[in-house]
């Protein structure tokens, strides 16, 4: 028995190339594979998705006429190849621009650069905080619908150039007089940067996800469409629940209550979490 193995395997493996692995290689395969599998999810969750599934399509139908030697279907298949590159591009810019600007947003180079450290870490100030705080829940309570934008690291100008320009200083009563019914500026988002209100009756992106529930209404898609562009936190009030919700990274978080909101808008205050840990640290030994 032992000796019938032996010849199975020297018949069938005298000439099989068995590479040499290394750890170089297997570190490359295992980044190919997290390329692949984030790509492969970003696809599923945009319009992309049914692009791929037409172009997968046409590789078939490519494949059997290959199969079935039509020829006249393969030369024109073979001449329109460039084209159907560059068509491709076309058809993918959104996503292509979404993928890069995602790309963008890691910001390593300031992470590992010590100079960046030093700069003033806090966005904005503990009082604006509460005035969003207070504004959002405070319009959740009488039905107000409301889209307000917290603009982080990317800044917004070509949405700010979509709307009105204010430049007033956050207050609750500022945003609740801004999205109050039939008053000029209630329609659209409003932008803030800093502690400073920028634009009010803003246009955002809406939303390709096609995983977002039918129950969201337009102001929920361009809650959740603008925080797959950039890195804002969007800040949604719903007109017909008065529910608040909470839109980052492109993931929604619906029903959130004060402690919610006011943790979401104390993490982003300030641009690392090592400034941030610190003056807490501080914080609690003045306690």
């Amino acid at each position: 028995m032992t000796d019938w193995i032996k010849t199975f395997l020297n018949n069938y493996t005298n000439n099989t190339y068995i590479p040499q692995i290394q750890i170089i290689d297997i570190v490359e395969i295992l980044i190919i594979t997290v390329i692949v599998y984030e790509i492969m999810l970003w696809i599923k969750n945009t319009k992309a998705w049914m692009l791929l599934r037409g172009i997968i399509m046409l590789g078939l139908f490519i494949l059997l006429a290959w199969i079935f030697q039509m020829n006249t279907i393969l030369f024109l298949a073979k001449e329109s190849i460039n084209v159907l590159a560059i068509a491709a591009v076309v058809v993918f810019q959104p996503e292509l621009r979404r993928a890069l600007e995602k790309l963008g947003e890691k910001n390593i180079l300031s992470n590992i650069n010590p100079f960046d450290r030093n700069k003033a870490n806090q966005r904005f100030s503990d009082e604006t905080v509460d005035s969003i705080v207070k504004a959002s829940f405070d319009m959740g309570k009488v039905c107000t619908g409301a889209l307000i934008v917290v603009e982080q690291a990317i800044q917004l100008n070509e949405y700010e150039m979509t709307g009105i320009e204010l430049d007033c200083k956050v207050s609750a009563q500022v945003l609740i007089n801004i999205f109050e019914h039939n008053t000029p500026l209630h329609d659209g988002a409003v932008i803030i940067r800093g502690d400073r209100i920028t634009s009010a009756t803003c246009y955002l992106p809406l939303s390709d996800n096609m995983t977002i529930s039918k129950d969201l209404g337009t102001r929920h898609r361009a809650a959740l469409g603008m925080s797959e562009v950039c890195d804002a936190l969007v800040i949604v009030v719903s007109e017909e629940t008065g529910l608040v919700s909470v839109a980052s990274g492109g993931e929604l978080t619906r029903g959130i209550n004060r402690d919610e909101l006011r943790e979401r808008l104390s993490q982003i205050q300030y641009r690392n979490s090592e400034t941030r840990k610190f003056s807490i640290r501080k914080g609690w030994r003045r306690s």
